[in-house]
Order: structure tokens, then sequence, then C-alpha cells
């Protein structure tokens, strides 16, 4: 007999009050010949962690661009290497909102292996035209932003 079981979702983070929660875990792709997560991928923890916080925070990325409103992108990003991740490690993406304008966003995010900060680094993105022009975005976007800026408790 088959028993109909729901399929899982795809991973998903979640706010606890103003900081959003990605995990994630280590896999082979992800290592180098050291055996140590190769430092780009990095990056690609924190794009993950910040999509699914805009996602999460009902900011609809993908309808802004498909209705040719714009799209936001990287316009400046420091990052700093405390300690490697190894094959199979469960990490954890903390993602807040620091600073807020018209047409920009700053975020600061840490990679973390339990209480341990392997990464951190600080991200500002554009909001920009299909063109890529600056433009400014959407209003209740920029006040999910500031809500979140100010450390308000936020559950979409």
């Amino acid at each position: 007999m088959s028993v109909s079981l729901p399929l899982p979702a795809p991973a998903t983070g979640r706010f606890i009050a103003a900081e959003h929660y990605f995990p994630l875990r280590v896999y082979f792709e992800d290592t180098d010949l050291s055996g140590l997560v190769y430092h780009a991928n990095y990056l690609r923890y924190m794009e993950r962690a910040r999509s699914d916080m805009l996602r999460l925070a009902d900011i609809d990325q993908r309808g802004n661009l498909e209705d040719g409103e714009g799209v936001y992108a990287v316009t400046d990003l420091h990052i700093r290497y405390r300690r490697p991740a190894r094959l199979d490690d469960e990490l954890m993406v903390v993602s807040r909102v620091t600073a807020v304008g018209a047409a920009t966003c700053s975020i600061h995010q840490g990679v973390r292996r339990g209480d341990e900060i392997l990464t951190d680094g600080d991200v500002s993105v554009a909001f920009l035209t299909p063109q890529g022009r600056p433009r400014r975005q959407p209003k209740p976007w920029i006040d999910i932003f500031s809500r979140l800026m100010r450390g308000e408790d936020f559950h979409p």
C-alpha cells in the first residue's frame, strides 16, 4: 500500500524579530581542493539569504522586474573572512537591514556555524530601471526596510 505524503518545500528562512535567518548545509560542490568552502560561495550564500529575506518580507522582485518597474543591483560589497566552513557543516546566514534610502538599501550579513561567525559582510543595493538608471524603490518597500532597520518585530 502506498502512502501519499506531501513533498518537502524548498528551504526557506524566517524572521526572528527584525533579523532574517537562512539555514544551509555545505555540500561537496561548495568546497575547493583543500576541503574548505571556496571564498566566492559565501557570496552565493548571502545572495540566497537576501533573496529569501525580500521574498518573506513581501518584496516582489520578480513581479517588479516582469512589470518593467526595476530591479536591485549590488553597488557595494565589503566582506571579511574569519574562519573556514567545511563539508557537511550546518550554517546560518543572518541578515539585517542597516540603512535605507530613496533608491538604496544596505544589509549586514553574517555566515555562522553555531555561535561562531565565519564570514560577515555589508552589502549595498540600488533599485534600477530596466535601462540601468537609479530609480526610487516602491514606497511600501521603503516602509518595510525602515521597519526592519528600526528593529521592529516583523512577521509577514
